[in-house]
């Protein structure tokens, strides 16, 4: 069945049996979302445990001012609101679609109980929050021991990682459609500051870029900058 596919390439469930797939479709509401649709807002009681199927989300925080601090941006397969897992308590953050996304939403009542008959899943969604701990821990290392160009370059490579496209000549072409703005709010600095360091990126030939993408040339020097 197409959902069991779908849900064996999400890492959270890959290792799980069929049986225990099917009782996760059955509790989970699909939902569609167009490109800038809000799937939930910061402050909003929580509703449960999301995963994306289809598309991309950011996930963001709100300045007083208006202005969106993008905190990650999500692939199919990644985990989100995970943090109220356990807990009825608000939203943290703000979720945004960035392409036409199809998300499941597990109520955490119902995954609660599912988890209580489950030690497979429980032990993997135990994984999944100690990955997102690790990823929350490495921003604020990198924010705290690193200047912009190393987490420029930080935030580069783990782009190309996750949204990244292996061009035929070795380089990585990042498939986001990333405002100076945005690439900032990941790198934490201001879009000036970020905008000078591409170019100088540039200049060393680790990068290329014009108005549309961003391509990574060498991606060992990139590394280099951040040890």
């Amino acid at each position: 069945m197409d959902f069991i596919a779908q849900l064996k390439r999400m890492p959270v469930f890959a290792d799980l049996p069929e049986a225990q797939l099917k009782d996760i479709h059955t509790i989970t509401t699909e939902r569609k979302y167009r490109k800038g649709n809000v799937i939930f807002m910061e402050g909003e009681q929580g509703e449960g445990f999301h995963y994306l199927q289809t598309g991309k989300v950011k996930i963001v925080k709100m300045t007083e001012d208006g202005r969106e601090h993008i905190i990650n941006i999500l692939s199919p397969g990644d985990l989100f609101a995970e943090v109220l897992l356990f807990n009825n308590r608000a939203y943290p953050a703000t979720a945004i679609a960035v392409d036409d996304s199809k998300v499941g939403v597990i109520k955490n009542s119902d995954l609660e109980r599912l988890i209580l008959g489950n030690n497979l899943l429980a032990l993997q969604l135990i994984k999944a929050l100690s990955q997102r701990l690790l990823f929350a821990q490495q921003k604020i290392k990198n924010l705290a021991l690193h200047d912009v160009t190393a987490r420029t370059a930080e935030t580069l490579l783990r782009l190309g990682a996750e949204h990244g496209r292996l061009l035929n000549n070795g380089h990585v072409e990042i498939t986001l459609d990333l405002s100076r703005q945005d690439l900032a709010s990941l790198v934490g600095t201001t879009r000036e500051t970020v905008t000078r360091t591409l170019s100088s990126l540039k200049k060393e030939q680790m990068i290329d870029f014009d108005i549309h993408k961003i391509v990574i040339l060498a991606p060992e020097k990139l590394k280099r900058l951040i040890q």
